[in-house]
């Protein structure tokens, strides 16, 4: 996940913070709008969140 909050941060010129902030609500949109796919969002939003956001 580390990647997309850098992509986030680059094209959309948001710091890490906002970043993962974005990333955790389209990850709480998906799994409110499609709630079987939950513990697929849970797993590929969780890999890569060491908190290295900051570097």
């Amino acid at each position: 996940m580390n990647e997309l909050v850098e992509k986030l941060m680059k094209e959309a010129q948001l710091d890490a913070t906002q970043a993962q902030k974005a990333i955790e609500t389209i990850a709480a949109f998906v799994k409110e709008k499609f709630p079987m796919l939950g513990g697929a969002v849970d797993q590929i939003f969780a890999a890569g969140t060491s908190g290295k956001n900051e570097e």
